[in-house]
């Protein structure tokens, strides 16, 4: 337990973390209940759901069965608001996070939770990018806030489909609030964008594929937010080319055909930054810039609409373009900056690969609707804890700049700034509170004095 064991400020930090998230709780059982589901998604189990949570945190077997009741009531029917306490893990990440760099980016995007039958709440045959293909699955959609070298993710909204939306059985059975209507995966993400202006959450740059920047209304709402956007689209986008004096070409064209008028002198090399470990390969491909304006059926004549770039990706190995994007960053802007900014999408990557990997953001097993957002809340709570660590502890660095080390929690070769790495000392941190360590497993520790707020669990775990 290196870190802690040399950072004395760092478990104040996690006791006024917690402290704080208890008051929007505001009642002493969800809490308890609320650490104890924390400390098992940033636990080392191989499985994160409510059962195998509640065994982790029992003293014995007989105490297991009514933690596992607690944690199951906590989740679908305990009515505390997830906006409040995401709110407070948010606002907990970017004090942390601007201290060395201003948040920069926002970026939206969708996941997919693989499911076996039917009943788990807004699952249907779909497509999702996570398994590339229809599957059976949920499907989430993030706002995630990025600085150059740290993200984290502050709200999720549960895609549910028509199917669902107009079944009143459906409805009942999952808990289904009664004002909770069919809202598109772009209405979702609007609908996050809104909530994350009202709280003040800063940034100017909004980030996502084509299934969002395909949509007009998204666009131009992220707009008068007064955002700018780097966006994906459809190569079937129509638009009008501006010449060097920013004068419309009267015919609209899509944005393939665009690409092939350009020709291919007019895509240059661009790198935007170095790949990850072990290669530590550049990453680059093609690029070509084009000022255009886009079509719309707003009813807003071609002189009144903005005048933005498209970009134009020909990756390697492929026979034409294939990847489109519409940006309205400054026109001053380098090429390859707005390359970077607009490739800095793949932190939403990262974002997905660390909840699912460490904090079991895929392991809810309950169908209701409350019950996966208030599991999904808990999950955000404890990657912003990480993260703010994590900055607090180590620099802004670029990816392998730090050498590979061994400690004796992580025996294999590790960063010690990793994800992982932060997240298994702040676990052991925490099993100082338990009567069963979550990571070892082992009941004959002597736990510390916990905190006032988690007071209920050691007197109900039989603290010795």
């Amino acid at each position: 337990m290196d870190y802690y064991e040399a950072d004395a400020g760092a478990q104040s930090r996690l006791d006024e973390y917690f402290s704080a998230i208890g008051v929007a709780l505001n009642n002493k059982t969800r809490r308890a209940s609320f650490a104890t589901y924390a400390m098992g998604l940033l636990g080392s189990a191989d499985r994160k759901s409510a059962e195998p949570i509640a065994a982790i945190a029992s003293a014995d077997p007989e105490t297991c069965e009514p933690a596992h009741h607690r944690l199951l009531r906590f989740l679908r029917d305990s009515p505390w608001s997830d906006r409040d306490v995401r709110r407070i893990a948010a606002q907990h990440a970017i004090d942390a996070m601007t201290i060395e760099e201003p948040i920069q980016t926002w970026v939206v995007d969708d996941t997919g939770f693989l499911k076996q039958g039917r009943h788990s709440v807004g699952v249907q045959r779909q497509y999702t990018g996570s398994a590339g293909k229809v599957a059976n699955c949920q499907l989430g959609v993030s706002l995630s806030i990025a600085t150059r070298s740290a993200h984290v993710p502050i709200d999720f909204e549960l895609y549910l489909p028509e199917s669902w939306t107009s079944d009143p059985v459906r409805r009942k059975e999952c808990h289904i609030p009664e004002d909770i209507e069919f809202k598109t995966k772009e209405d979702l993400a609007l609908v996050m964008i809104d909530r994350a202006v009202a709280d003040g959450v800063p940034g100017g740059i909004v980030l996502a594929d084509s299934w969002y920047g395909r949509s007009h209304r998204f666009r131009s709402t992220v707009r008068n937010h007064g955002f700018h956007y780097a966006l994906g689209i459809l190569p079937q986008q129509k638009m009008w080319r501006l010449d060097t004096r920013e004068r419309r070409i009267p015919d609209a064209e899509d944005a393939r055909t665009i690409a092939e008028r350009l020709g291919h002198k007019a895509f240059r090399r661009i790198t935007w930054r170095d790949g990850t470990m072990p290669e530590r390969r550049k990453l680059s491909s093609r690029f070509a810039f084009c000022r255009v304006k886009v079509t719309s059926d707003d009813g807003t004549e071609p002189a009144q609409r903005e005048a933005i770039w498209l970009l134009i990706e020909w990756p390697d190995g492929e026979a034409e373009p294939t990847k489109f994007a519409l940006t309205t960053l400054r026109r001053q802007m380098s090429k390859k900056q707005l390359v970077r900014l607009f490739k800095e999408r793949y932190r939403t990557e990262r974002v997905y690969e660390d909840m699912k990997g460490e904090l079991g953001l895929d392991h809810f097993e309950g169908r209701s609707f409350p019950g996966w957002h208030h599991h999904v809340s808990v999950a955000i709570c404890c990657y912003a804890f990480v993260v703010t660590e994590r900055m607090r502890r180590f620099p802004p660095r670029s990816d392998g700049t730090i050498q590979l080390i061994r400690t004796s929690s992580r025996p294999e070769r590790h960063f010690a700034d990793s994800f992982a790495t932060i997240r298994l000392a702040i676990t052991r941190a925490l099993a100082r509170w338990l009567p069963r360590c979550p990571v070892c497993n082992r009941s004959d520790h002597q736990p510390a004095r916990p905190p006032p707020h988690l007071n209920t669990i050691a007197a109900r775990g039989g603290r010795r």
